[in-house]
């Protein structure tokens, strides 16, 4: 990403650039993507069966403070994980360093999340949230899953939130677009989660009021 900078004496506006699109600033230190208003996304599970959990080449990326809480509440995850999860996380640890140097979650042989589960209709699930689910933990899943299709990529003054666009996902797309729900109100929770009730406000306000 490139960015430019234009000032007056009251403010300084920044212009971001990637691949020839246009990013817009929205509130406080995160700026996002046009697509997130533009896009529309549901995950579709029926229809992926929770294929992100299995697909790539390394686990859920994790907050700094995430490595702590799951070292902290996985006692309490253990019942929900498989047996080769559990395998997995007691070789590698709670939390890995991934080849790009960056927190994340164990996986079983470079493949799978440690922390997923199948139903009983062969759906990938997340572990972590189904104890959570049931009251054990209040801590919900990774924030990068749960912001999914957003990516945060972090800079030193700022956030960049972008649409992650993977082929896996054409059915959310579809669905999305048959609810008539754009990628920033489907990741409201996350959002909120991330940032606060009231930048998420601000962030509706200005997307809307466009």
């Amino acid at each position: 990403m490139l960015w430019s900078e234009e000032r007056d004496k009251h403010h300084t506006f920044f212009t971001f650039v990637h691949e020839k699109r246009q990013f817009m600033i929205l509130v406080g230190n995160a700026v996002l993507s046009d697509d997130l208003k533009e896009h529309f996304f549901v995950c579709n599970l029926e229809k992926c069966k929770g294929a992100c959990c299995v697909e790539g080449d390394a686990g859920a990326p994790l907050e700094d403070d995430e490595t702590k809480v799951l070292e902290e509440l996985y006692p309490k995850i253990k019942k929900y994980l498989t047996p080769q999860g559990i395998k997995a996380i007691e070789e590698q640890g709670t939390w890995v360093i991934d080849q790009e140097g960056e927190k994340g979650t164990p996986t079983i042989n470079n493949r799978e999340c440690a922390y997923a589960l199948r139903d009983e209709n062969g759906t990938l699930k997340c572990g972590i949230e189904e104890a959570h689910i049931q009251g054990e933990i209040d801590y919900k899943k990774p924030l990068s899953c749960h912001l999914y299709p957003v990516r945060v990529t972090k800079y030193d003054e700022y956030d960049a939130l972008n649409y992650d666009r993977w082929d896996i996902c054409s059915p959310a797309c579809g669905l999305g677009k048959e609810l008539n729900v754009p990628i920033y109100k489907f990741v409201k929770d996350a959002l909120i989660r991330k940032y606060g009730v009231a930048w998420y406000e601000e962030l509706v306000a200005d997307i809307e009021g466009k």
